[in-house]
C-alpha cells in the first residue's frame, strides 16, 4: 500500500513539475514550437554551440538538417531560441528509433524545468515509436526517470542494437553514458532484430 501511495506521490510531483513549467511559459511570454525546418543561421547557431559545450555531443548543421525531419522543439521568447530540442531517427533494419538529442536550455531559464519539459514534449509525440535517450549529465538522467523511461545496460540490449549503435558512432561509455529508453522500447530491447 506505501509503495502505491509514493507512486501515486511521485506522478502529482511530477504533474507539478511539468504544470509550474507550463505556466512559467505563460508568465514569461515564452513558447515552445515544433518545426520540422529552419533557418540555416539558426542551425549553425545550435552546430557551433554543439562543439563549444561539453555537455553537448558536436553536431554537425547537416546532421541539424537530417533530424529536422523527425522535428525538433524550439523554445521561444519573442524571436530569440532559448532552447531547443531534437529527435534523431536511427533504424535498426525495418524499426525506426527516436532519440532525443541535442537539448539545451538558456542558463537563465534552465531553473525552470523547461529541459523536463521539452523532453516530455519530444517522448510525448514519439510515445507510439522507439525512443532512447543517450547522455552522461545527471540532470538529463533524473528527468528521464521522471518521464518514465528506464534505464538500460548495453547487456540488456540485442546484439543487432548494440552492433548498430556502434556502426553509427552511439556506443558509449557507461561509466560516463547512461542509456535509457520508453516503455515501447524496454519491450523489445532485447529481441530486436
Amino acid at each position: 500500500m506505501e509503495s502505491v501511495c509514493n507512486l501515486e506521490s511521485l506522478e502529482t510531483s511530477i504533474k507539478n513539475m511539468i504544470e509550474k513549467a507550463e505556466d512559467y511559459l505563460v508568465s514569461e511570454n515564452l513558447n515552445i514550437e515544433l518545426v520540422y525546418d529552419a533557418p540555416i543561421a539558426l542551425l549553425q547557431t545550435i552546430s557551433d554551440r554543439s562543439k563549444a559545450l561539453p555537455s553537448l555531443y558536436f553536431t554537425s548543421v547537416e546532421m541539424l538538417q537530417q533530424r529536422l525531419q523527425n522535428g525538433c522543439y524550439l523554445l521561444k521568447k519573442d524571436d530569440e531560441v532559448v532552447g531547443h530540442i531534437f529527435a534523431h531517427k536511427h533504424m535498426i533494419n525495418e524499426h525506426a528509433i527516436y532519440e532525443r538529442a541535442s537539448l539545451w536550455v538558456k542558463k537563465e531559464y534552465r531553473t525552470y524545468n523547461l529541459g523536463l519539459l521539452l523532453m516530455k514534449r519530444l517522448t510525448d509525440l514519439y510515445k507510439n515509436n522507439f525512443v532512447i535517450s543517450i547522455a552522461s549529465e545527471p540532470i538529463v538522467h533524473n528527468n528521464n526517470e521522471l518521464l518514465g523511461m528506464k534505464f538500460i545496460t548495453l547487456s540488456k540490449m540485442s546484439n543487432v542494437l548494440v552492433t548498430t549503435l556502434e556502426k553509427i558512432g552511439k556506443l558509449r561509455d557507461e561509466l560516463k553514458y547512461k542509456y535509457y529508453v520508453n516503455p515501447c522500447l524496454e519491450l523489445e530491447i532485447g529481441e530486436l532484430q
